[in-house]
């Protein structure tokens, strides 16, 4: 037991008297010679009547051990090696505010090395991690140091990463910056996405498990997943809480974690099963490819941390420290951002975040209004916009005219515009929000060179008959939810061409028709209500054929011959498209 004793005087009038503190660690007086009582003492400090002869100032913990242990030598690059710190004894008073762990990692000989994070990963302060995720295969070096008041101790080891050939994160494509790739492979990343938010609402992980495995099938590769945020309102869905399902995601500690008012949140203690559940749901996901947009909060509650305080940065930095070591996520400041942080507040938390993620994952932002979005800045990798029109090719070539104003070509997207069969009063009358209109809309935005996230029915319900479905609430469905076979149908056709040279080039056509065009080599175009076009062509001949939208079917055309060529009618109804590419 740590203690030191401290010389004290007791002062009445002209007189003073001599004796002696037993002072323990933090500061607690446990002794005192000379008959005083523990609490006569402690009143007589409160009333200015004791001083202490040396400066009585609270004695800083140290924890009896700390151990370092590295699980394995070697891992695969866009894995994360992960450092366990186990602490004997520990004696924080708070271990997630009162210690400190950071690490510093690189290439072995390299004089530079990247500042790491590292986080808390028991509630007592016995545990913490530090992780990290190489880039490229070799040989490397780290430090990793504990703090704790004025107790330090400095860990360093070595580590092997192999090529897996891991596909990474996802970047912005450096030679086309509209689009994206894949950072490990350099591959092109056709972002189809769509929302489930509570997703960590599941208290069975098999839910969570099931239902990534679904939308992977179905060849979604990017989810919208709240971190944190409640919700008491269910907008006219099939959905209600129980012991299965909740809608009440806490980061933290909380006395009343159910409540949507008065929850009792502990801002200065998390949750570390529920984090832990998350970082199951991570790791579930990247063995899939699946990207996991981390949506740090919501609108529609009120128990949050005051912006711009200690407890919210803390509360960002600590998912940073958890979540960036995994390869498969995105940060979105928030939904409906602009409805509970301003601008300012968005710039300064976003340029945040950036700082300290040492990958520099993709970032961005989900207003209400689109024009509320932080374009021009470094720490904004793509747009998230929101809007329910259903002209929506129109829509997203406006964006990219307002993104190019800003003299910084970044990924255009709108992750909100509408939801399977879910019927709000500002959203489109029905049949706006069915499957077959939904699917519509996702070829507009598409041919419009920029990228989407759906939302599937909720309709078939959580906790109501048949409990089968949960849709854009928590990401749950059955094989009734037919509008992402749609989706995957628009996600083949544009996968089998090089879509990301192409640019809008509705000029090219006519009779309604959306055309994206590398002229004289690509030309890719939509029939939204079928029929003929005429395509106006570089001279040469191309390959040639139509592809349904509806059912993936394709049907082969002969040759085409530019510098312009009229299409025979569409092999069926509905909408389809046409393919075009020069012959080699």
């Amino acid at each position: 037991m740590r203690w030191r004793s401290e010389v004290c005087y007791w002062s009445a009038g002209k007189s003073k008297r001599k004796f002696r503190l037993l002072v323990l660690r933090g500061g607690m007086v446990m002794y005192v010679s000379n008959r005083f009582s523990h609490s006569s003492v402690r009143w007589l400090l409160a009333a200015g009547l004791l001083v202490v002869a040396g400066a009585v100032r609270p004695v800083r913990g140290a924890p009896s051990k700390v151990a370092f242990s590295q699980p394995t030598e070697t891992v695969e690059a866009y894995d994360f090696v992960e450092i366990t710190l186990n602490v004997t004894s520990p004696d924080a008073k708070n271990p997630f505010t009162d210690v400190v762990v950071e690490g510093q990692f690189g290439k072995a000989g390299d004089s530079q090395r990247l500042p790491v994070g590292g986080f808390c990963d028991s509630a007592d302060g016995s545990v913490f991690r530090i992780r990290f995720m190489p880039a490229v295969p070799g040989d490397y070096a780290y430090s990793v140091t504990y703090r704790q008041g004025g107790f330090e101790k400095t860990h360093t080891g070595t580590f092997r990463a192999s090529d897996g050939h891991r596909r990474g994160p996802v970047r912005v494509d450096p030679q086309y910056p509209w689009h994206f790739i894949w950072g490990g492979t350099g591959e092109h990343y056709f972002l189809n996405g769509t929302t489930a938010y509570w997703l960590a609402g599941w208290s069975e992980e098999r839910m969570i498990n099931n239902s990534i495995e679904r939308l992977h099938q179905l060849k979604v590769n990017r989810m919208r997943v709240l971190l944190s945020g409640a919700a008491n309102i269910f907008w006219g869905e099939q959905v209600m809480t129980g012991e299965n399902f909740t809608m009440h995601l806490r980061p933290w500690i909380a006395q009343a974690p159910e409540s949507i008012g008065h929850p009792g949140i502990d801002y200065t203690r998390f949750n570390i099963p529920y984090w832990q559940k998350w970082e199951r749901m991570l790791r579930f996901a990247r063995d899939r490819d699946m990207i996991i947009s981390v949506v740090l909060d919501i609108s529609t509650h009120q128990a949050q941390a005051a912006a711009g305080s200690e407890d919210e940065r803390r509360y960002f930095r600590y998912a940073v420290a958890r979540l960036s070591a995994f390869s498969n996520i995105t940060y979105d400041l928030g939904d409906d951002l602009d409805s509970f942080r301003d601008e300012k507040w968005a710039h300064e938390t976003g340029t945040l975040i950036e700082g300290w993620d040492p990958y520099k994952h993709l970032a961005t932002s989900h207003p209400v209004h689109r024009e509320h979005q932080d374009r021009a800045s470094d720490w904004f990798g793509f747009t998230s916009i929101q809007d329910w029109s259903r002209n929506q090719h129109a829509v997203m070539l406006e964006e990219r005219q307002i993104q190019m104003k800003t003299g910084r070509i970044i990924p255009q997207a709108n992750e909100e515009y509408g939801y399977e069969d879910h019927y709000p009063q500002w959203a489109p009358e029905p049949p706006g929000d069915s499957a077959e209109a939904l699917r519509r809309v996702a070829w507009d935005i598409a041919m419009a060179g920029a990228y989407g996230t759906t939302g599937e029915s909720a309709r078939r319900g959580t906790n109501i008959w048949p409990d089968t479905g949960g849709g854009w609430i928590n990401g749950r469905g059955d094989d009734t939810m037919v509008m992402l076979k749609g989706y995957e149908h628009m996600v083949d056709f544009f996968t089998s061409f090089e879509w990301w040279k192409t640019e809008p080039h509705d000029e090219l056509v006519n009779n309604g028709a959306y055309c994206l065009a590398k002229p004289g080599e690509i030309y890719a175009v939509y029939l939204p209500k079928g029929g003929d076009v005429t395509i106006k062509l570089e001279p040469g001949s191309y390959e040639a054929g139509w592809f349904s939208a509806f059912t993936g079917e394709k049907v082969p055309l002969p040759p085409v011959e530019g510098p312009a060529w009229t299409s025979p009618k569409a092999p069926g109804w509905l909408d389809w498209a046409l393919l075009l590419e020069k012959r080699h």
